[in-house]
C-alpha cells in the first residue's frame, strides 16, 4: 500500500466524519458574515467519503 495515498484516505475519512458530526449536532459554521447552510455538509460528506473510499481502493490495489 502506498503510504501517501493511505494518509490521504484517512484524512478524507476524517473530513467526512466531521461533516456527519456537523449534521448530527446542528453546528453553525460562519464564514465571514454568512452562515453556511447544512446542505453544504451533506455534499461535503458524500464527496469526501467517496474520495476516501476510492483513494483507499486505489492505494491497496495490487498491480501485476
Amino acid at each position: 500500500m502506498k503510504p501517501a495515498s493511505f494518509v490521504a484516505a484517512i484524512l478524507l475519512g476524517i473530513v467526512s466524519i466531521m461533516h456527519i458530526l456537523r449534521l448530527v449536532f446542528h453546528t453553525e459554521v460562519i464564514v465571514g458574515e454568512r452562515a453556511l447552510p447544512m446542505w453544504v455538509s451533506v455534499v461535503g460528506c458524500v464527496a469526501a467519503g467517496a474520495l476516501s473510499i476510492l483513494v483507499y481502493r486505489e492505494a491497496s490495489a495490487k498491480t501485476s
